[in-house]
C-alpha cells in the first residue's frame, strides 16, 4: 500500500512538471500580475529546520484557506474528459501501469488524469466533488494557470513527500486545496472588476445630514422622518444613506424586515466598489442570514472592505485573525486590523467625548427579574433624583448633571439638561459643577459654544476650590496654550495635583508628558506607569497609548497579544457600541428578532457581550427567523466565541452542550475538559460542582469519590451560593461512601446473602432506587395509618 502511495504522489509530482514545462514553452518568459514563476524548473531545496514565521493570507495577496470536505461524499459520478484550452488540444491520454509523463495543457486534463489513476482510492470522490470547481478554473487564460505550478510549491500542507531525487512533492490534499484557493481567486477578481464609485450629490448629502440630526437630536428624535430622508438620499446613490437602509431592512425595527432586498442593495454597493456594501455581504454570509453560511465569501467581501478603509469590516477581521476564526489566526495580521480601528476611535474620543458603552448580559437580567442588577436605571429612581434637584439638592444636581453629560445606564446623552443641572449647583459653590463647566466649555458641544475664557475661569474658581477635575482641565490649558500662553511647568504642576487625587486625566496627561519629554525629561518608564494606572479606570485614551508602546515595544518588552487585547479594548468603545444599548431596549420591548440581527453583527465584529446574548436567545428559542432544528447549532457556536474570550458562564455552557449534546453529539470528555477549564482558569463554582458529580458518576473520568468530594469543597468556598446543593451532594456521598464500607466488611465475612439487597447501591441509578423504596415505605405508613384511623371510628360508633 505505502509503494502504492508513493508511486502515485511521483506521478503528480511528474504531471505537474510536464503542465509546467508545456505552458513555459508555449507563453515563453510571459509572467503572471499576480506572482512570477520560478526562474528555472530546478527542484527547491530541502525544507529548513525552523520552520519560517506565517505571512498573514491577507497581506500576502492569498486566498484565505478553507477546509476540505470529507472524503465520504456519496457515490462517485461518471467524469468526462475534457479538451485543452489554446491550441492542439485533444483527449486525455490514457494512464499507464508504468510511470509516464504526458503533455497537458490544461488543468483539468491533469486532475482528470489523476481521477482516473486514483479510481480505487479514497480521495477520488473529494476530486469528483471539486469537479465544477475545476471548470470554473477552465475559464482562466494559459497565462494566468502558470501561477498553479509555483503555488503547488508553496502550499503549507502538513503531507510532504519526497522522492529519491529529494524534490518536495505536494500532497493530493494540497492539490485539492488549490483548486479552492484559485475558486476563490477568481472570485476575488470579479470583485476587482468593479464600477466607478458614482460622483457625490450635494442634494443627497444635505438630506442624508438632515435625516442624521433628527436621530442625533437630544431632544425629540425622529427616527421615521429620518430615514424617509435616508430613503430619497439613497435613490440618490448616497452611500451612507444605502448602507442604513440595507441594514434597516436586515435588522427590522426601523423599516419592515426584507433580507432580500437588503441584499440587492449591498451587492449593488459591491459592484460599484464601496467598502460599505461588501462589508454588508460580509455579515449577511457570515451570519448565515437569507443565505447559508459561509466563511470564505465573507472573508473575501471583508478583506475587500478593510482595503477599502471600513473600519467596522477592518474590526471585524482583525477579530477573526485574533480568534482564528475561518482563517490561520496570526497575532500579526490581528493587530494590524485592530490598530488602524483603534487610532480612528481615539481620534474621535480625543476631540469629542465618547459614547458610554454598557455591555449588559441577558442572561444576568433574566437571573435577576427585578433589576438589581444595575446595569439599567430605574425610571422611578431617575424621577426622585429629579424631584430632589428641583427642591435644591446640589449632589442631586451634580449627579444628574453628569449622568446626562456622560450618559449610560439606559440614559441617553443630553447636554442641554446637564448643562442646566451643572449651572444651578454652581450657583450654589459646588465645585464639581464649575469643573464640569469648564469642560463643556472646553469642548464645546450642542448646548455650548467653545469659549477658552470662559472654560478657563470655571477651571480656576474648580481649581481654588481644590478641585482634580479643575485642576486637571486648568493643566489642559497651561499644556496647549489655550487662552493663556504654553506654560509646561504649571501644566505638569496641576497635573501633578490631579493625579495625587486620584483623577484619571491627571495620570493620563503626566504619561503624555513622560512619554513626549514636554517640560520633563523623557521617561517612557513613568509614561507606562501613569498610563497603567489611568487604563485601570477604563481611559480610552490611556488604553490607546499603552497599546502603542506594547506594539512598538517602547519602555516595555514587545508583546503583540497583549497590544491586541489593549487595541480591541478601544475599538470596541467605538460610535458603533451604542448599538449595545440599542438591542438591550428593542429586546426589552418584545423586538426579539431585531435585538438578535443587532447581536449578531456586533458578535462578528468581537464583541463578547452580543455573542454571549445572541446565544441566550437562541438557546431559549426566542426568534423565528431561524430553524428550531439549528438553534442550539447557532446557540454553541456564539457560546464557544465568548467563552474563548474569557466568559466563564459561557465555557460552563460549552460544557453542558456537550453533556447533554445540545447542538452536537454527547461527549462526557469534551464537557469535562470544558469545565475544568472553566474551574481551574475562570475559577467557576458551577463547573467545580460538575466536575465532583462527574468525578462521582466516573462520566468521562475516572470515577473518584475523594476528587469528587474536593471539587464539591471547592464550589463551596468559591461562591456561598452553592452551599446548600454542596450539602446536599456530600450527604449523597457519605451514604455512598458508607454502603461501600459495608459492602466491604460484609463482603469478608462472607455473609453474601445480607450484602446482596445492598448491591443495588452500587448501581449508577441507586438514587432513583432508593427513592422508590422511600415512597413504597411511606404509601406502607399510610396504609396502616388509614387502617387504624378506621377501626378508632369504628370503636367511636359503637
Amino acid at each position: 500500500m505505502k509503494r502504492k502511495i508513493n508511486f502515485l504522489f511521483f506521478f503528480v509530482f511528474a504531471s505537474v512538471l510536464a503542465v509546467r514545462g508545456e505552458i513555459a514553452q508555449q507563453n515563453g518568459q510571459q509572467h503572471h500580475p499576480h506572482q512570477s514563476p520560478p526562474p528555472n524548473p530546478e527542484p527547491l531545496p530541502k525544507e529548513p529546520a525552523q520552520k519560517p514565521q506565517a505571512i498573514p493570507e491577507a497581506a500576502a495577496g492569498i486566498p484565505p484557506h478553507r477546509p476540505v470536505p470529507d472524503a465520504a461524499a456519496g457515490p462517485p459520478k461518471p467524469q468526462q474528459s475534457s479538451q485543452a484550452e489554446g491550441g492542439g488540444g485533444g483527449v486525455q491520454p490514457e494512464i499507464q501501469s508504468q510511470v509516464k509523463v504526458h503533455p497537458m495543457n490544461s488543468l483539468s486534463q491533469l486532475f482528470d488524469a489523476i481521477s482516473a489513476f486514483v479510481n480505487s482510492q479514497r480521495h477520488f470522490q473529494d476530486i469528483i466533488k471539486y469537479q465544477d470547481r475545476v471548470e470554473l478554473i477552465e475559464e482562466r487564460t494559459e497565462g494566468d494557470r502558470r501561477i498553479l505550478t509555483s503555488y503547488v510549491y508553496t502550499l503549507p500542507g502538513e503531507e510532504r513527500f519526497r522522492d529519491v531525487s529529494s524534490e518536495r512533492m505536494p500532497s493530493l490534499q494540497s492539490l485539492l486545496q488549490l483548486i479552492e484557493e484559485e475558486h476563490d481567486l477568481l472570485q476575488e477578481e470579479k470583485l476587482a472588476q468593479q464600477q466607478p464609485a458614482l460622483p457625490a450629490d450635494p442634494v443627497a448629502q444635505e438630506l442624508f445630514e438632515k435625516g442624521i440630526s433628527f436621530i442625533n437630536s437630544t431632544k425629540i428624535k425622529d427616527p421615521v422622518s429620518a430615514y424617509q430622508l435616508f430613503m430619497q438620499a439613497a435613490l440618490r446613490n448616497h452611500s451612507e444613506a444605502q448602507f442604513r437602509i440595507a441594514m434597516a431592512q436586515l435588522v427590522g425595527d426601523y423599516l419592515p424586515r426584507n433580507w432580500t432586498a437588503a441584499h440587492l442593495l449591498l451587492e449593488e454597493m459591491a459592484a460599484r466598489g464601496d467598502p460599505k456594501g461588501q462589508f454588508g455581504l460580509a455579515f449577511i454570509h457570515g451570519a448565515g442570514l437569507g443565505v447559508n453560511s459561509s466563511h470564505a465569501k465573507a472573508l473575501v467581501y471583508l478583506t475587500f472592505a478593510a482595503l477599502g478603509g471600513e473600519p467596522l469590516a477592518q474590526m471585524a477581521l482583525g477579530y477573526r485573525y485574533w480568534g482564528s476564526i475561518g482563517v490561520y489566526g496570526t497575532c500579526e495580521a490581528a493587530l494590524t486590523y485592530y490598530r488602524q480601528v483603534a487610532t480612528a476611535v481615539a481620534n474621535d474620543v480625543a476631540k469629542t467625548q465618547g459614547p458610554a458603552v454598557q455591555r449588559i448580559r441577558l442572561l444576568e437580567e433574566a437571573e435577576n427579574p427585578s433589576g438589581s442588577s444595575g446595569s439599567v436605571l430605574d425610571h422611578d429612581l431617575i424621577q426622585y433624583y429629579q424631584f430632589l434637584a428641583d427642591k435644591g439638592d446640589v449632589n442631586a444636581q451634580v449627579g444628574l448633571g453628569q449622568l446626562y453629560f456622560q450618559g449610560g445606564r439606559g440614559v441617553e446623552m443630553d447636554h442641554e439638561l446637564a448643562f442646566n443641572y451643572f449651572m444651578d449647583a454652581a450657583s450654589a459653590g459646588n465645585a464639581n459643577a464649575l469643573a464640569h463647566l469648564g469642560k463643556m466649555y472646553s469642548e464645546g458641544n450642542p448646548a455650548v459654544k467653545q469659549d477658552n475664557a470662559t472654560a478657563l475661569r470655571y477651571f480656576t474658581m474648580a481649581a481654588e476650590k481644590g478641585n482634580p477635575i479643575g485642576q486637571a482641565g486648568l493643566g489642559m490649558m497651561y499644556l496647549h496654550g489655550k487662552g493663556v500662553e504654553k506654560d509646561y511647568a504649571k501644566a505638569f504642576k496641576y497635573f501633578s495635583q490631579a493625579t495625587e487625587q486620584g483623577w484619571v486625566d491627571g495620570q493620563l496627561q503626566l504619561g503624555i508628558m513622560y512619554y513626549n519629554g514636554l517640560g520633563v525629561r523623557r521617561d517612557y518608564k513613568m509614561a507606562v506607569k501613569y498610563f497603567n494606572l489611568a487604563s485601570q479606570s477604563g481611559h480610552v485614551l490611556a488604553i490607546f497609548n499603552l497599546a502603542q508602546m506594547h506594539a512598538t515595544g517602547t519602555g516595555v518588552l514587545r508583546s503583540c497579544n497583549t497590544a491586541v487585547e489593549l487595541f480591541k479594548n478601544v475599538a470596541e468603545r467605538g460610535r458603533w457600541s451604542s448599538e449595545l444599548m440599542r438591542a438591550f431596549h428593542l429586546y426589552s420591548k418584545g423586538a426579539t428578532d431585531a435585538a438578535l440581527v443587532l447581536y449578531a453583527l456586533l458578535a462578528e465584529l468581537g464583541y463578547e457581550v452580543a455573542q454571549s446574548n445572541a446565544a441566550y436567545i437562541f438557546e431559549q428559542k426566542q426568534t423565528s427567523l431561524f430553524n428550531e432544528s439549528e438553534m442550539f447549532t447557532r446557540a454553541l457556536v456564539n457560546w464557544n466565541r465568548a467563552a474563548a474570550q474569557g466568559y466563564h458562564v459561557a465555557r460552563v455552557k460549552v460544557g453542558d452542550y456537550y453533556y447533554y449534546g445540545h447542538g452536537t453529539r454527547i461527549d462526557f470528555e469534551t464537557a469535562a475538559s470544558h469545565y475544568r477549564l472553566a474551574s481551574d482558569q475562570l475559577h467557576n463554582a458551577q463547573a467545580m460542582f460538575n466536575l465532583g458529580y462527574m468525578h462521582e458518576q466516573g462520566l468521562g473520568m475516572k470515577r473518584d469519590i475523594h476528587l469528587a468530594k474536593r471539587y464539591y469543597d471547592l464550589a463551596s468556598e468559591t461562591s456561598p451560593d452553592a452551599s446548600v446543593p454542596v450539602a446536599l451532594a456530600l450527604g449523597k456521598l457519605a451514604l455512598y461512601y458508607s454502603v461501600e464500607l459495608v459492602k466491604r466488611g460484609v463482603s469478608e465475612l462472607q455473609l453474601h446473602y445480607f450484602a446482596k439487597p445492598l448491591f443495588f447501591l452500587s448501581s449508577p441509578n441507586w438514587d432513583i432506587y432508593a427513592m422508590a423504596i422511600l415512597c413504597i415505605l411511606l404509601a406502607v405508613v399510610y396504609q396502616l395509618r388509614q387502617a387504624a384511623q378506621r377501626r378508632r371510628r369504628r370503636r367511636d360508633s359503637n
